[in-house]
């Protein structure tokens, strides 16, 4: 870590510590084996204790733990300003997880299939939703994907206003997923607040201050999560081939002949990415959802019930084919894991690697 004064009024300080760092030494300590590299374990001998070791660091009392280190760097806390003292803030929190590889090789193999699906693949709404938003007509912000190359490998950022997640490598054995909170107003925190002028407790937006942490976390850590469950569509085509098989051919269901998929026709090529889409993560889609997707709004009953069925048949075939399963009490949808798989692999084999091919 370190410590920043402003030897200036108001003396501000700035207070920057490495989690990392926070939990080497804690491990230390405990005597676990480790290796690090930088501000990344490539190997950790036991990763879950580990993981309750720095869940304990959110329980600390930073207020107390910051405020001793204000009165060992201000001086005048202790004369001039004595009985005064800071209101401590989050300038900028980083919350990572990290995916741990066996060798180079495993992640390298993985790495370029990750990057090629992060760039083209995740829209606006798909980054909305790993942070918890979902787009709509009142947003006023920017969403932007930025991808780099760097030494040794590249990584790919995605922003909303000033809030963002990151994918890279780290010495080609650690996968991270980042996520970076400079403007905590756009999340809600269970707290007292008022409302009508009365007090009550409920949900309001979030600010900066220090004991604020374990919200940050929460946040962060689901956005970590449901990224990579966006990632983990990524799969080697190898490995959906006899599923793509599968699918090609015609099939029974419930006593009728269901038509078979064709991976390299555009209806099919149209369908697959409205429903991969990753605003359909927490609540499924709906008939709605993908028929806006495919076709250009219209106000006329007739074309709209005529584009509600042929969205429904496209639904009962991926469904015929285990793509996709009802959610159970619902008109809604979710995309199996079979689905997830023969779906992203049959884009990018489309989209990537068959124009690659042809263009060589």
């Amino acid at each position: 870590m370190h410590l920043k004064l402003q030897t200036w009024f108001p003396f501000q300080i700035q207070v920057y510590l490495d989690g990392h760092d926070w939990l080497a030494n804690k491990v230390d300590r405990h005597h676990l084996r480790y290796q690090r590299l930088d501000n990344a374990f490539v190997s950790l001998d036991h990763p879950s204790r580990s993981q309750r070791l720095v869940d304990n660091m959110l329980r600390q009392n930073w207020v107390r733990i910051l405020d001793a280190m204000a009165r060992k760097a201000n001086p005048l806390l202790r004369d001039l300003f004595r009985g005064s003292g800071y209101y401590w803030t989050i300038s900028q929190c980083e919350y990572s997880t990290d995916v741990l590889f066996k060798d180079s090789a495993s992640l390298q193999s993985l790495y370029k299939d990750l990057l090629q699906h992060a760039t083209p693949c995740l829209s606006a709404e798909d980054v909305l939703t790993f942070l918890g938003k979902k787009l709509c007509s009142g947003f006023k912000g920017e969403v932007l994907t930025d991808f780099k190359h760097r030494k040794p490998g590249a990584r790919v950022k995605h922003r909303v206003k000033t809030n963002w997640i990151k994918m890279y490598d780290k010495f080609g054995r650690v996968l991270r997923i980042e996520t970076v909170i400079q403007h905590p107003y756009d999340f809600k925190i269970r707290r007292r607040g008022t409302e009508n002028g009365k007090p009550v407790i409920g949900w309001f937006p979030m600010c900066k201050r220090v004991s604020n942490l374990h919200r940050y976390r929460e946040i962060a850590l689901l956005a970590n999560t449901r990224y990579l469950q966006a990632m983990a569509s990524v799969r080697d085509i190898s490995a959906v081939r006899n599923d793509l098989h599968q699918a090609c051919k015609r099939r029974r269901r419930n006593g009728r002949s269901v038509r078979a998929l064709n991976p390299l026709a555009t209806s099919d090529l149209e369908l697959f990415p409205a429903v991969l889409r990753g605003e359909h993560a927490l609540m499924g889609f709906g008939n709605g959802d993908v028929r806006q997707r495919l076709y250009a709004a219209t106000h006329d009953p007739v074309r709209q019930r005529g584009q509600s069925a042929r969205v429904s048949r496209q639904l009962k075939i991926l469904n015929a084919h285990s793509l996709i399963a009802k959610i159970p009490h619902s008109r809604r949808w979710r995309v199996t894991r079979k689905g997830h798989a023969l779906m992203a692999a049959t884009v990018k084999l489309a989209t990537h690697d068959l124009p690659q091919t042809m263009a060589a």
